[in-house]
């Protein structure tokens, strides 16, 4: 019986370009609708009401819907008190999302009113900044120390793929990014990563039939060898993420979405950008030492 196998090489230069495309669209997106950042990055105002009986904070989110706020952050400190942090600066927005309230709630309370800076200043991006840089040096000299230095280029180079993506598409659907999606872009960072070693330790092993079969079979027959488990990672992930994307609510949805677009685009990546990569370098300029 004949092994079933895939010949993910022959695509190699379509998979490049229709990420090179995707890449350069992404970037486009950032640059001319830029993000659509959060209370956390932008700074806000904080109202604190208390109301005559127990509120439904779906229904608090609903009446702030109404006036262009549901993306507000609705927390509960007692049985009749509500912390809402609305994104917008302007003392306007704030005004009417008290007055829609107080439509809905007769007998609610105003307890505070404050105007908030962000909790993600510049100084905090700077540093996130530097922190993404040395994690990526440090990714960089442990897959080279591992397996070798092209390994480790196009393993990064798949991780910046991955997060030029799905900030694009973010940028693309007008998701807010907030403090949780930075977690999640962590959280891809890594599951994406993972996805590629696994590729690369059975394309390390098989190295020694290099001569034999040539890069390009050598990567289809590494990928071949490790694709139930991709796929069965990546299913195994994506079925509760999807569950959490549709009823975790509003406050987890950018966080949901974002591993959801990433868990997809890094399995992509992984068995295509990667080793697509690798493939084109290595006919380009083949080490003598194989």
């Amino acid at each position: 019986m004949r092994k079933f196998s895939i010949d993910f090489m022959k695509y190699r230069k379509k998979a490049i370009l229709l990420s090179l495309v995707c890449m350069l669209l992404s970037i486009g997106l950032m640059l001319t609708r830029g993000l659509n950042l959060g209370i956390d990055f932008t700074g806000g105002n904080v109202v604190q009401v208390e109301f005559e009986q127990s509120p439904s904070i779906e229904d608090v989110r609903s009446v702030l819907s109404a006036v262009g706020q549901g993306n507000s952050i609705i927390q509960s400190y007692s049985d009749r008190g509500i912390i809402i942090r609305i994104s917008a600066n302007e003392e306007s927005a704030r005004k009417e999302a008290v007055d829609a309230l107080r439509v809905k709630y007769t007998g609610m309370q105003v307890v505070r009113l404050e105007k908030v800076g962000p909790v993600v200043g510049a100084e905090l991006r700077k540093e996130a900044m530097i922190a993404l840089f040395l994690a990526l040096a440090g990714i960089l000299a442990y897959i080279t120390v591992r397996f070798q230095f092209r390994f480790a280029v196009v393993s990064v180079a798949a991780l910046v793929h991955d997060a030029v993506i799905t900030l694009g598409i973010f940028s693309l659907t007008g998701m807010e990014i907030s403090t949780p999606f930075i977690a999640a872009i962590l959280t891809i960072v890594g599951y994406s990563l993972n996805d590629t070693i696994v590729i690369l330790d059975r394309v390390r092993e098989n190295w020694k039939n290099l001569r034999v079969q040539g890069i390009g079979e050598l990567l289809n027959s590494s990928i071949n060898q490790t694709l139930s488990r991709t796929i069965n990672t990546s299913l195994t992930t994506l079925l509760p993420v999807i569950a959490l994307f549709i009823w975790g609510g509003e406050v987890l949805r950018s966080f949901s979405f974002a591993l959801l677009v990433g868990v997809l685009v890094g399995t992509y990546s992984s068995i295509f950008i990667a080793s697509a990569l690798l493939a084109e370098w290595w006919e380009k300029a083949p080490l003598r030492k194989s």
